[in-house]
């Protein structure tokens, strides 16, 4: 197989670990604390970083899709214009987009700019449950996110570090011809400090003001890296995921863990049962277990599949986002309370990562 060259250098641009973020295995969690870049070998024995040997190669263009079929939906609302009701999701689809660029990349700092594009969609089965106009509303919506973000890692020294990350997002049905920035837009701040005891142990502690249960919150994180011997590793931000990893060889690898997932979304509804209601703020959120494997198909492409059961956490629908000042949004009754089944999940996804010829340089 010949590649050319021009498509090897852009591919070690975007791909080059000294600068780019490796994925935390629940990558998939679009809310996961910090994302991590990762160093080269002679980086890691002078600076800091978090990364540790063993695992994956860093990506920096990903392709995912995400299926979750047949559950159960419960609905309740304190509004007797809108009710109760009961439903079945024939399926949820996700897909997402990732591209990561570095920006900035010397010893001492390091930046990376990422773009990512999502939406997902729900199907019900037919015949949908009569008057209870929620469901209509979402079947077959895309709920998109646009997002763009910053990462930046400062080695201090050799054995400390510490990485911020802000990000911006625009969650809702929008079209491009609607889209309100201060209607749809979500931000997300994180920073780590962290410390490096050896080429195969990082640990870290930090926080997150975002979104990863479906509501503005501060979260806490504690980053645990670690390779005990040549098979085997755990990687782990908790409390928002972790895994242990087996190194089966270079060219594959194996995950199990958990990872919890969320979103908000600012919803566009029509005949809701209350007739000033336009808007929906939908807050989800839900924990995940799953066993994933990642291999080689050829030098700088890579796969992953990934199968787990799904927990609904919070799948709920409120009037507005209310956000009482900075730092935390205050307390409010949701118009729906929705309960989701737990749900089977399936994930294929489609990465790049830097040739081998760029890693040897």
């Amino acid at each position: 197989m010949k590649v050319n060259n021009k498509w090897l250098f852009l591919l070690g641009l975007l791909c080059c670990p000294t600068i780019l973020l490796a994925q935390v295995p629940s990558d998939s969690a679009n809310n996961a604390p910090i994302a991590i870049p990762t160093a080269t070998v002679v980086d890691e024995k002078e600076f800091a970083n978090p990364s540790v040997i063993g695992m994956g190669k860093s990506k920096g263009i990903i392709v995912n899709y995400e299926w979750q079929p047949n559950f159960g939906i419960t609905s309740t609302s304190p509004q007797d214009n809108i009710g109760n009701k009961q439903g079945e999701v024939r399926r949820n689809n996700k897909f997402d987009l990732k591209l990561y660029a570095p920006l900035v990349n010397n010893p001492h700092f390091k930046m990376v700019a990422g773009f990512n594009y999502a939406f997902e969609e729900f199907n019900f089965k037919y015949p949908l449950p009569p008057e209870y106009p929620f469901y209509s509303n979402i079947e077959d919506r895309n709920l998109k996110s646009i997002s763009g973000q910053l990462v930046v890692l400062r080695p201090i020294n050799e054995k400390n570090f510490y990485i911020v990350r802000a990000k911006g997002e625009l969650n809702g049905d929008y079209n491009s011809k609607q889209v309100a920035v201060p209607d749809y837009l979500k931000t997300t701040v994180e920073f780590l400090y962290g410390w490096k005891k050896s080429p195969s142990y990082s640990y870290g502690f930090g926080a997150q003001l975002g979104y990863a249960l479906g509501r503005r919150r501060i979260y806490p994180a504690f980053l645990y890296n670690r390779t005990f011997n040549p098979k085997w590793g755990i990687e782990a931000i908790l409390p928002a995921n972790a895994d242990v990893r087996y190194n089966q060889s270079e060219r594959s690898l194996w995950f199990a863990g958990f990872s919890v997932d969320g979103a908000s979304y600012n919803i566009n509804v029509r005949n809701i049962g209350i007739p000033e209601l336009e808007t929906l703020e939908l807050r989800r959120s839900e924990i995940r277990g799953r066993v994933r494997w990642e291999r080689e198909i050829y030098d700088f492409l890579w796969f992953g599949v990934e199968a787990g059961y799904r927990k609904n956490i919070n799948f709920n629908a409120f009037e507005n986002e209310a956000n009482d000042g900075f730092f935390f949004a205050k307390r409010e009754d949701p118009v729906i309370e929705n309960k989701l089944k737990g749900a089977a999940l399936f994930n294929v996804e489609i990465f790049l990562v830097p040739p081998r010829r760029f890693l040897k340089q």
